[in-house]
C-alpha cells in the first residue's frame, strides 16, 4: 500500500510538471521599436520592427531573453504583411536599452564581471556597429545604474549627443574601528548607520540622482543642484535640451514604499542645465507619474492623482503648455462609469504614446476585467476603445512611431501575441486593422467567461453616491474544455481573489491559472469591489470595509459561480498572495465546512503585528479609514481595529489544510506573518505546511522558486481535495 501511494505522488508529481513546462513555455514581448524606413520598390514603405521577448528557461533556471525582427510592408494606409527578418537571438547582459529619436544610435546598458565586481558599461551603435563603450562603473561618478520601473530613465538628447539616466548617488567607503587603513571621524561613525530606502523591490535604492553622459567625450555629469529633499526619477530632455524634465518625490521624513503605490507625494521639475536651478512645474501636494512629451515638443502629457489614501487610484491624465507652464485635465478622476469607460489607472502610458497629429494619445488600462487600448483626443478630452469587443481580453500597447501601433494582446486561453496596426485619421479609429506580427494559438482544452456580480444596492455603509446605480464586480471563470467519455463532468474550483487590494486580475494569459486548468481544475478569478477597472467609487467603496466587504464578495461570486452545473460544491480550493492570501485566510475561517484545501503567498494574517514591519505603514491605516500622518503613533483602538480586521482571530474555526509560501526578504508583508499564522494551526492540529524562500521578496518570481511555489500549490490543493482530479 506504501509503495502504491508512494508510486501515484510521483505520478501526480510528474503530471504537474509536464504541465507547468507546457505553459511556461510561451514567450512574451517586453520591448518594441519601429526603425527609420528603409528605401523599397514599387512605392511600398519598408518599416524594420525590432522586438525584444522573454520567457523561462526551466532548465538553466533563469528568464530566457530574445530578440526577434521584422520588416513590415506599408502601403501607405495599411500594413499590407510583414516579413521575419533572420531566426531569434538570445540576449545577453543586457540592462537597459534606448534608441535615439532619429533611430540612428542604439544605446544600450550592459554588465559583466572583471575581478569579480559587476561593471556597468554603456554601448553607443549606428549600422557600422558599436562607436562608443564606457565603462561607468570605471569612471566611479555614482553607484549603479537604475533599471526598475520606478525610477529608471534611459533618454536621449534631441541633439543624439548625451543621454540621461538615473543611478545611485556614489556613497563614501565606510572604514572600521582598528584597521589599519586612515579613516575620518565621520566614517568611523557611520560604518553601521541605517540608509532609508524605498522599500519592496526597491530596497538598493536610497538616494537617485540624474547623470548625463556627454556621447562626444565620454563624460559623465552628476546633476548636483537637486533639492535635497527630493529624490527623482523618470527623466527626459526638455523641448532644446536646456534641461531636464523630471519627476521628484519627497523622501522626508522617511521614505514609504513606491512599488505598487501610485499614492506618495511627488511633482514634476525642470532643471535648468545654464542655471542649475529646479523649476516647479506642477502642483506640490499630488502624486504625478509618466510625463511624456509631444512630438512638436509644445505639450507635456502626465498622470496625477491624490496623495496617501488608497495605495491605487484612478488617475486624471494632465497636459502643461510648455509654453505658458499652465496645465489643464484632459481626462478627470472617473467615479462611476461614463459611457462605458471607467477611467485610467497607473502604468498607462507608454514611453511613445503620442500619435503624429500632436492631439490624439494612446493608453492602455483596465475597463472592468479587460484592459483595452484607448485613444484620447486631449482638445475635445473625448476617450474611445479601438479594442472593445475582440476575443482577446487584455492589450498592452507597446508603442506608437510614425502613426504605427505595436500592442501584445492575449487571453485566459491564449498566450501573449504580436500586433500592429496603422493609426487611421482622427474620427476614424475604429476602422484600425490589425496584422499579426506573432500569432498564438487558443489552448483547445480550456475556454474562459466573465461573471458579473451584483451585491445587494441596500447594502448598509455602501460609500457609492446615489447616482451610482451599478455597484457590480466580476470574476473571471477558466472551466476545462469537456470531458473525456464515462468520466464525471463537474470539475473541483479553485477560488483566487487577487492581491492589492487596489489591483485587478485583467484577462490575460496567466501560466499558474492556465497550468491549473489543465490540470482538470475550475479556475475562479475574482475582481471584489476596491478592483481597479471599475472607477474611483468602487475603490472607495472599499476603504474601512477591509476583511468584511473583499470577503463577501468573494464568497458571493463562489456562490454566482456554483450556479453554472459544472463545478462540484464539495470540492472548492482557495488560492491567493498578499491581500489575496488575506482573504482565502479569512474564508477558510469563516466558512470552514466550504473550503476543503487553501494555499496562500505572503498573506497578510494579522495587521496589528504587520504595522512596524511593512514598508506601507500609511496603508494599515488607510484601509481602515483612519487618517495617516508621519508621526502617527497607533493607539489601543487603532490596534484593536487592525487586530478585528485580521483573518487570525478566525483562526479557531480553521479546518481546512493549508500551505504557506513566503519570501525571507519580503518587505511588503513580513514572512513572519506566515509564521505567527502557521503556530497558531500548529498547535491546534490543523495540517499546515510553510514553504520558507531565503533569496526571495514579495512576488516569489525567482524562476526556481516560482516553479516550486506552483508544484507545491498544485500537490497541495490535489491531495486534500476529497476527489483524484483526472
Amino acid at each position: 500500500m506504501a509503495r502504491s501511494s508512494e508510486g501515484a505522488r510521483e505520478a501526480l508529481s510528474g503530471r504537474i510538471g509536464t504541465v507547468y513546462q507546457e505553459v511556461s513555455r510561451f514567450p512574451s514581448v517586453t520591448y518594441a521599436n519601429v526603425g527609420p524606413e528603409i528605401a523599397a520598390r514599387c512605392g511600398a514603405k519598408c518599416l524594420p520592427l525590432y522586438t525584444e521577448w522573454r520567457h523561462t528557461d526551466l532548465e538553466r533556471h533563469q528568464k530566457l531573453r530574445f530578440s526577434r525582427q521584422y520588416i513590415l510592408h506599408h502601403d501607405g494606409r495599411e500594413i499590407v504583411s510583414v516579413t521575419p527578418v533572420g531566426v531569434p537571438a538570445e540576449i545577453h547582459n543586457q540592462l537597459l536599452i534606448g534608441m535615439s529619436p532619429t533611430g540612428k544610435y542604439k544605446a544600450i546598458l550592459t554588465h559583466y564581471l572583471e575581478t569579480g565586481q559587476k561593471q556597468e558599461v554603456l554601448e553607443v551603435w549606428n549600422n557600422s556597429g558599436r562607436v562608443r563603450n564606457i565603462n561607468l562603473t570605471a569612471l566611479d561618478k555614482h553607484g549603479k545604474v537604475y533599471t526598475d520601473e520606478q525610477f529608471r530613465c534611459f533618454a536621449w538628447s534631441n541633439s543624439e549627443t548625451q543621454i540621461v539616466y538615473v543611478a545611485e548617488r556614489k556613497h563614501s567607503p565606510k572604514q572600521q574601528f582598528f584597521s589599519q587603513e586612515e579613516f575620518t571621524e565621520a566614517q568611523e561613525n557611520e560604518r553601521f548607520v541605517y540608509n532609508d530606502n524605498w522599500g519592496e523591490t526597491l530596497g538598493d535604492k536610497s538616494v537617485p540622482v540624474l547623470c548625463v553622459l556627454n556621447i562626444e567625450t565620454t563624460e559623465v555629469s552628476v546633476l548636483g543642484d537637486i533639492p535635497g529633499h527630493l529624490s527623482p526619477g523618470q527623466a527626459l530632455w526638455s523641448p532644446g535640451d536646456k534641461g531636464i524634465i523630471f519627476v521628484g518625490w519627497w523622501h522626508e521624513p522617511f521614505r514609504l514604499g513606491l512599488y505598487a503605490c501610485s499614492n506618495r507625494r511627488s511633482a514634476l521639475f525642470l532643471f535648468d542645465l545654464s542655471e542649475n536651478s529646479c523649476e516647479l512645474l506642477t502642483s506640490d501636494d499630488q502624486s504625478v507619474s509618466s510625463p511624456r512629451l509631444s512630438p512638436d515638443q509644445t505639450h507635456l502629457l502626465y498622470l496625477e492623482g491624490p496623495m496617501f489614501g488608497s495605495h491605487r487610484q484612478c488617475l486624471k491624465l494632465q497636459l502643461l503648455n510648455w509654453q505658458t507652464k499652465s496645465s489643464y485635465t484632459v481626462v478627470d478622476i472617473v467615479r462611476t462609469s461614463t459611457a462605458g469607460f471607467y477611467g485610467i489607472y497607473s502604468g498607462a502610458l507608454s514611453m511613445l504614446c503620442w500619435a503624429s497629429d500632436n492631439q490624439r494619445v494612446l493608453l492602455s488600462t483596465p475597463q472592468r476585467s479587460r484592459k483595452e487600448v484607448l485613444i484620447v483626443d486631449t482638445k475635445s478630452g473625448s476617450v474611445n476603445s479601438i479594442t472593445s469587443g475582440t476575443s482577446e481580453g487584455s492589450w498592452t500597447l507597446l508603442g506608437v512611431q510614425q502613426d504605427l501601433l505595436v500592442v501584445s494582446c492575449s487571453s485566459p486561453s491564449c498566450p501573449p501575441s504580436l500586433k500592429v496596426g496603422v493609426l487611421p485619421p482622427a474620427g476614424s479609429e475604429l476602422e484600425l486593422q490589425w496584422i499579426s506580427v506573432e500569432e498564438s494559438s487558443v489552448l483547445p482544452d480550456m475556454e474562459w467567461k466573465i461573471l458579473t456580480v451584483d451585491p445587494a444596492l441596500s447594502e448598509k455603509g455602501s460609500p457609492y453616491s446615489k447616482e451610482a446605480a451599478d455597484q457590480s464586480f466580476e470574476a473571471i471563470l477558466l472551466i476545462p474544455r469537456g470531458s473525456k467519455q464515462g468520466e464525471e463532468a463537474f470539475f473541483p474550483l479553485v477560488v483566487s481573489p487577487h492581491g492589492g487590494p487596489h489591483s485587478v486580475f485583467d484577462a490575460c494569459w496567466r501560466p499558474t491559472m492556465s497550468g491549473l486548468c489543465r490540470l482538470g481544475f475550475a479556475v475562479l478569478l475574482v475582481n471584489y469591489r476596491g478592483s481597479l477597472g471599475f472607477g474611483q467609487d468602487s475603490i472607495d467603496s472599499l476603504i474601512s470595509h477591509i476583511g468584511v466587504q473583499d470577503v463577501a464578495d468573494t464568497q458571493l461570486a463562489v456562490e454566482v459561480a456554483l450556479q453554472m452545473a459544472c463545478l462540484d460544491p464539495n470540492r472548492i480550493a482557495l488560492l491567493g498572495g498578499s491581500h489575496g492570501g488575506f482573504i482565502c485566510c479569512h474564508l477558510i475561517g469563516r466558512f470552514p465546512e466550504m473550503y476543503k484545501a487553501c494555499a496562500v503567498r505572503n498573506s497578510v494574517t494579522n495587521m496589528a503585528t504587520l504595522l512596524g514591519t511593512s514598508d506601507i505603514p500609511d496603508w494599515r491605516y488607510a484601509s481602515l479609514g483612519l487618517p495617516y500622518s508621519y508621526e502617527r503613533i497607533p493607539t489601543v483602538k487603532d490596534l484593536a481595529a487592525m487586530l478585528l480586521s485580521s483573518p487570525i482571530i478566525h483562526a479557531t474555526k480553521v479546518r481546512a489544510p493549508l500551505l504557506l509560501c513566503v519570501g525571507a526578504k519580503d518587505r511588503r508583508v513580513s514572512p513572519y506573518q506566515a509564521l505567527e499564522y502557521y503556530r497558531v494551526l500548529k498547535a491546534r492540529g490543523i495540517p499546515v505546511r510553510l514553504m520558507w524562500y531565503p533569496e526571495e521578496n514579495h512576488a516569489l518570481s525567482g524562476v526556481v522558486a516560482e516553479a516550486d511555489v506552483f508544484m507545491n500549490y498544485a500537490q497541495w490543493i490535489t491531495h486534500h481535495l476529497s476527489r483524484k482530479v483526472d
